[in-house]
């Protein structure tokens, strides 16, 4: 589930290949402003369908000249990250 208020979001439950789709269309109506910051620190399992995820969410925002960032990712998210190799484009801070 993704909620969004003022740029900030927060993202909590599974992150999955079950579920994925249906968090593309909610974040795409949910999801405005011109800084965005998406908390993930309530996310409770992930599987490669998350980084699909947040980098489609990151080439909308480019497209929609906005930027998007990342923040508390959790370990099983940075681990995939650093397996695909695209932790950078991730930019948890």
């Amino acid at each position: 589930m993704i909620s969004c208020s003022d740029g900030a979001c927060t993202l909590k439950g599974p992150v999955t290949m079950a579920n994925v789709e249906a968090l593309l269309v909610d974040g795409a109506k949910q999801i405005e402003g011109t800084r965005v910051t998406v908390d993930l620190s309530g996310v409770t399992e992930v599987d490669s369908a998350a980084l699909s995820l947040l980098l489609e969410w990151r080439r909308q925002a480019m497209q929609a000249s906005r930027t998007i960032r990342y923040i508390n990712l959790p370990q099983n998210l940075r681990s995939l990250a650093e397996l695909y190799g695209i932790t950078e484009l991730l930019g948890d801070s």
